[in-house]
């Protein structure tokens, strides 16, 4: 399962939706690149396919990072969550 990350400005939770293979979740990614690089405010709307029942909608020009993430069974494939991980 994959997820895709998406921060928005001003709130301090990610949001978030899945997919099911690598292809798939490479096809959101870019469409929300793409809808971020066209400048113009735009509505983009989302489901997941873990949950089909949950849906979100974004406005483009709010959103300031996306990523992929791969999760295997309930933990992250070694990775915590969010776009940075510090160290101690």
């Amino acid at each position: 399962m994959f997820t895709i990350d998406i921060i928005v400005k001003y709130t301090p939770v990610p949001f978030s939706v899945q997919r099911k293979s690598a292809e798939d979740a490479e096809d959101v990614y870019q469409q929300i690149l793409e809808a971020i690089r066209s400048g113009s405010p735009q509505i983009l709307e989302l489901t997941c396919e873990k949950m089909p029942e949950k849906k979100i909608a974004i406005v483009i020009s709010e959103v300031s990072g996306v990523q992929i993430s791969q999760k295997s069974g309930t933990a992250a494939a070694g990775r915590t969550p969010g776009f940075v991980a510090m160290g101690q």
